[in-house]
């Protein structure tokens, strides 16, 4: 005869690891991949004409990088909020996300290193 003490313990917790979802981690794991792959693109983009460097300069004090931050910011936070909509509540591979997450973070890093955004500039 089971008691009520034999019943709980063979319940799993309501707090483990595996009772939540992945997708509102995920979701934010991607966006912050998009965010920093949109600073980079922002970045080459703002060496390779004045007229791109002039469009994202919305600061004379900072440069072009004032438009380049404030856009790929409002980037990742649109991004985060709509991937969160999408992805709440499933299961996503944690692993998969993971590497698209390096590969946008790698893309951003390589967009604001100087010598490859100088291969860009226009003289």
């Amino acid at each position: 005869m089971d008691t009520p003490m034999d019943q709980t313990e063979s319940q799993e917790p309501s707090g483990a690891p595996n009772s939540l979802p992945t997708g509102p981690a995920v979701a934010a794991m991607i966006a912050g991949g998009i965010g920093t792959a949109v600073l980079g693109a922002l970045t080459v983009l703002a060496e390779t004409g004045l007229r791109a460097r002039d469009s994202l300069t919305w600061s004379t004090t900072v440069g072009p990088l004032s438009g380049e931050t404030i856009l790929a910011v409002g980037v990742w936070l649109a991004s985060w909020a709509l991937l969160h909509l999408a992805l709440r509540g499933r299961d996503v591979k944690v692993r998969t996300a993971l590497g698209l997450t390096l590969a946008l973070v790698l893309l951003g890093v390589l967009g604001v290193f100087p010598a490859f955004f100088h291969l860009f500039a226009q003289d």
